[in-house]
C-alpha cells in the first residue's frame, strides 16, 4: 500500500509517518502544502491520499474537489479531529472514500486504510450515529435534489424501502423487524440493492440515497 499524507501539522505529519512505516506502509511523502500535495496525488499514483480536513489556505474539502475535478481515481480519505455532522457530509459529498479520526487506534486506521483500497467507503465507527442521524434529517427535509439515476430506477419498490431503512442507519434485524421478512432476506435485498447501485458498502448507499433524494418523504 502506497499513502501519500497531507497535513499542515508537522509534529503529526511526522508521527504518523513513522507510525505507517513501522507497519510495512510505504508513505510516497508527508507533505504540509497542498499544491504541493495535489501535485504528488496526480504525478505519484498514490493507492490512498490522507488528507486534513481544516488547512490553512485551501481546505481539505477543497484540495478533494480539485483531485475529483482533474478526474483523478484516487481513492481519498479525510483525517481529521472534527466530528461535526456537516463535515462528514461534505466530505462525503465531494466524493471521500473515508472519514477518519485522528485519534483512532492505529491498528483501526491501517485496517481502514486497506477496506479503502479494497474500493469500500470508510467511516468512523464513533461517527456512525452522526451520519444516520443526517441522514434522517435529509430525509424529513425535502429540496431540490438531481434526477434520479437509471442504476436507482432499477430499484424494485421493496429494495427501495429497504435502502431508506438502511439510510436511516438500520441494522438487518430491524429492517426484518419492522417489514416483518426474514434477516436473510433483508441480505439477499441489500446484496441486490448495491449491485443495482454499483456501489460497495452500506453506507455508499445511504449517501446515494441522500445525495439523489431517493427517500425523500412527502
Amino acid at each position: 500500500m502506497r499513502v501519500l499524507l497531507i497535513d499542515d501539522h508537522a509534529l503529526f505529519r511526522v508521527g504518523l509517518l513513522e507510525l505507517l512505516e513501522r507497519r510495512d506502509i510505504e508513505v510516497i511523502d508527508a507533505v504540509g502544502d497542498c499544491d504541493v500535495g495535489l501535485r504528488l496525488t496526480r504525478d505519484c499514483a498514490p493507492d490512498v491520499v490522507l488528507l486534513d480536513l481544516r488547512m490553512p489556505g485551501a481546505g481539505g474539502i477543497e484540495i478533494l474537489k480539485r483531485i475529483r475535478a482533474e478526474g483523478l481515481e484516487r481513492r481519498v480519505a479525510m483525517l481529521t479531529t472534527s466530528t461535526e455532522e456537516q463535515d462528514l457530509i461534505a466530505a462525503l459529498q465531494a466524493g471521500a472514500n473515508g472519514y477518519l479520526l485522528k485519534d483512532m487506534e492505529p491498528d483501526e486506521l491501517v485496517a481502514a486504510l486497506s477496506d479503502i483500497v479494497a474500493g469500500k467507503t470508510v467511516v468512523a465507527p464513533e461517527l456512525t450515529g452522526v451520519l444516520a442521524q443526517a441522514l434522517r434529517q435529509g430525509q424529513d427535509t425535502p429540496a431540490p435534489q438531481p434526477p434520479q439515476s437509471s442504476a436507482a430506477a432499477e430499484l424494485t419498490p421493496r429494495e427501495q424501502e429497504i435502502l431508506c431503512h438502511l439510510a436511516a442507519g438500520q441494522s438487518n434485524k430491524a429492517i426484518a423487524r419492522e417489514l416483518g421478512i426474514s434477516d436473510g432476506t433483508v441480505k439477499l435485498h441489500v446484496k441486490a440493492i448495491l449491485r443495482k447501485l454499483a456501489v460497495r458498502s452500506r453506507v455508499e448507499a445511504a449517501v446515494m440515497a441522500v445525495e439523489q433524494g431517493l427517500c425523500v418523504r412527502d
